[in-house]
């Protein structure tokens, strides 16, 4: 491909994608812009082996995505859960390397009108090492436990993003 076609198509990608109807999620009436600040995030009721710690890191990593619900629209509920899992095995029987595995449902809700807009699973993994001090070892969980959390939120944020009907406005 010669050097005048490829300048030429890279010139055109831009409309073709305006022809296709896409929008960029945070231009002017895009669903980013429509939902920022506006959702209610409500933490974690139901934890199935998760900690307190982790719906609060998920919770806090929500609200910086998609803005604190000052003026809420719309409700998102969640349902955590987390497992820790052995990966490394000496000949001793001893388990050197954990992985986190994270679940979270997810289910954004219009207040007004009781739709939901956005809903889903998603499930994401992070691990630590077990191999040093009882210090570094918890240290390394705790560290895998926030990674994650940062996980599970961007994957979120991503869905409820790309998958939100927006079709019928909030009141």
């Amino acid at each position: 491909m010669s050097l005048l076609n490829r300048r030429t198509l890279l010139l055109a990608l831009p409309l073709l994608a305006a022809a296709c109807g896409f929008t960029p999620v945070y231009a002017p009436g895009g669903t980013g812009s429509a939902l920022h600040g506006r959702i209610a995030v409500v933490a974690p009721e139901e934890i199935t082996g998760a900690t307190g710690t982790d719906a609060y890191f998920l919770v806090q990593n929500l609200e910086q995505r998609l803005g604190r619900g000052g003026s809420a629209a719309y409700k998102l509920d969640l349902t955590l859960s987390t497992q820790e899992e052995g990966q490394a095995i000496t000949a001793d029987n001893e388990i050197t390397r954990y992985s986190v595995i994270g679940t979270v449902n997810y289910s954004l809700t219009e207040l007004s009108a009781g739709n939901i807009v956005s809903s889903g699973t998603v499930r994401n993994f992070t691990g630590y090492s077990a191999t040093g001090s009882t210090v570094e070892t918890l240290a390394g969980e705790r560290d895998a436990h926030e990674r994650l959390m940062v996980i599970l939120a961007d994957q979120i944020t991503t869905q409820i993003l790309a998958t939100a009907d927006l079709s019928a406005p909030a009141e």
